[in-house]
């Protein structure tokens, strides 16, 4: 059976939002749309999104490192969220794996968002029902654009290309094999819930921090510095430092 999915390199991904901004165009205005925004610029705001990137340190200083982490719906081969669905509104395609959200038949009762460990799931504002990832299911399958941009939006948009897209079942496919050489590993397996989205493990690299490094020479917000900094238009021209 087809399982398509997403292959994340964790090595790669400078969590520039890309993924997150194309995603939510590209589907705002699409099948699984609209992606509504209640008070962005509020006290308190709300949003749908199928796809954010959690940024977060580790370590102690100075050897620390920030994480970005990528996360959506896994589509998982043992969904939760279906089973609990109550009208049949959650459902796994057959064909390709895909873990989908009937509208017409959600209630908005979040039992799907509950049973989800990932936290993938959310609900819309506006129309009260749930809404996630759908591997952007309405482009993929698209005969209308070029076969090379038949691909989810955000695996379009990433600049490092961090996020592979494939089916996972396919032994010869690039995600098979990115997933097999490269350590690939699933999100919280003890879950048991199978998930078909995998994450390709960052790489460590040593550097060796000496302590001069740690301090900087000269600090433009200093007191001093702004004491002693030339007045704009008395210092010396590009003219004088650069020769052409």
């Amino acid at each position: 059976m087809t399982q398509l999915a997403l292959v994340i390199d964790l090595n790669v991904c400078v969590g520039c939002h890309a993924c997150v901004t194309s995603c939510k165009e590209w589907n705002t205005s699409g099948e699984a749309g609209p992606m509504v925004d209640k008070y962005a610029y509020g006290e308190n705001p709300t949003g749908t999104f199928f796809n954010r990137v959690q940024s977060f340190e580790i370590g102690t200083y100075p050897a620390t490192e920030t994480v970005h982490f990528p996360k959506s719906c896994l589509h998982c081969e043992e969904p939760p969220c279906v089973p609990v669905c109550p009208t049949g509104a959650s459902y796994k395609r057959a064909e390709d794996g895909i873990v989908l959200v009937d509208y017409d038949k959600c209630i908005g009762c979040k039992y799907c968002s509950w049973a989800c460990p990932y936290g993938a799931r959310e609900i819309d504002e506006k129309q009260k029902v749930m809404k996630k990832c759908t591997l952007c299911v309405d482009r993929i399958y698209d005969e209308a654009l070029p076969e090379s941009e038949r691909l989810p939006a955000c695996v379009m948009a990433c600049p490092t290309s961090a996020r592979l897209f494939g089916d996972i079942h396919d032994e010869n496919s690039d995600v098979s094999k990115a997933i097999r050489e490269e350590a690939g590993y699933q999100l919280m397996p003890e879950w048991g819930t199978k998930p078909a989205n995998h994450y390709l493990p960052r790489r460590k690299t040593k550097v060796k921090i000496y302590k001069d490094e740690l301090e900087r020479v000269d600090n433009p917000l200093s007191k001093e510095e702004r004491d002693t900094h030339n007045a704009p238009g008395s210092g010396p021209s590009l003219d004088d430092m650069t020769s052409w």
